[in-house]
């Protein structure tokens, strides 16, 4: 192809090329979307629209038996109003799904931000070895399901074992995260200039070096509260009783429900990541901006 044809037609053809591709990742979120309102789908498409049946069913809005039971609503707080308590309530899976999930993410914050700049800034005996086994996962989520049903009974079916495990599962992602965004920054440079300036070395860490890095600090927030949230095998292995966590919550509709009705608790999920994506961004880029308001 000469120059003048590729530049002429280079464009369009990458152009095209990604418009396809992203069309073609997109059309079944889009479609799933689309039958969570419809009444049927037996055919090439859904159809009977609009209904809202599936979502009220899903949400635990309409009544529901056996394995297609839906999720409950706990009260997430109480207000006094003119004599009477008005309760303020919330779906029970999804905000115990979210907290799970955020507290692997607080804990993989705390853990993995630290030996992401050690392994990038300082040089020390067994360097190599911390950043493989921090870069690489440790064990498939059935193995780690079983090995803490072994190893700690008693905290394997609580809530905070289900976060300790979210938190090992994923914290290889936020170290890469971290690491990759702390290579490309001159740390020795800023580390120096803020130590000459009188800052001591947390607040250097905590005030410059950190916020300095909080794209990737918030890219790997996200990336593990997703894989988090829809962590099935090692909830599947570990959790006992009580509120389910969403994976749970999902294979059960996605199993024994009507395709409409799984479509619905698949959007549901898809639109709680987008949410929470959303937030953590928000957050991301207040939490760390020092200059003040």
């Amino acid at each position: 192809m000469t120059p003048s044809l590729s530049r002429r037609f280079g464009r369009s053809a990458v152009t095209l090329a990604l418009f396809s591709t992203v069309a073609f990742l997109i059309a079944p979120i889009v479609l799933t979307i689309v039958a969570s309102f419809a009444t049927s789908w037996t055919g090439v498409l859904p159809s009977g629209f609009v209904t809202f049946e599936n979502w009220r069913a899903v949400l635990g809005l309409a009544d529901t038996i056996g394995s297609q039971r839906s999720m409950g609503w706990d009260p997430l707080f109480s207000l006094p109003l003119g004599g009477e308590t008005l309760s303020v309530l919330v779906p029970a899976e999804l905000a115990f799904s979210i907290g799970l999930a955020l507290g692997g993410v607080l804990i993989n914050l705390v853990v993995g931000v630290p030996i992401a700049y050690a392994v990038s800034r300082y040089e020390f005996p067994g360097k190599e070895w911390v950043n493989a086994v921090s870069v690489l996962p440790l064990v498939p989520g059935v193995i780690l399901g079983v090995a803490f049903l072994r190893a700690y009974p008693d905290l394997s079916a609580t809530s905070f074992g289900l976060i300790v495990g979210y938190s090992l599962l994923k914290a290889p992602f936020m170290v890469m995260a971290v690491q990759s965004e702390f290579e490309s920054m001159p740390l020795r440079q800023l580390e120096e200039s803020a130590r000459s300036l009188g800052a001591s070395w947390p607040r250097t860490f905590l005030t410059v070096i950190v916020p300095n890095a909080r794209s990737g600090i918030v890219s790997g927030a996200i990336i593990c509260w997703a894989l988090a949230a829809a962590e099935f095998n090692f909830s599947y292995i570990v959790w006992a009783k009580g509120t389910q966590p969403l994976a749970l919550f999902l294979q059960r509709h996605i199993s024994n429900s009507t395709f409409t009705k799984a479509a619905a608790a698949v959007s549901m999920f898809f639109f709680i990541i987008v949410a929470v994506t959303l937030l953590l961004q928000r957050v991301g880029r207040r939490g760390f901006d020092t200059r003040g308001s």
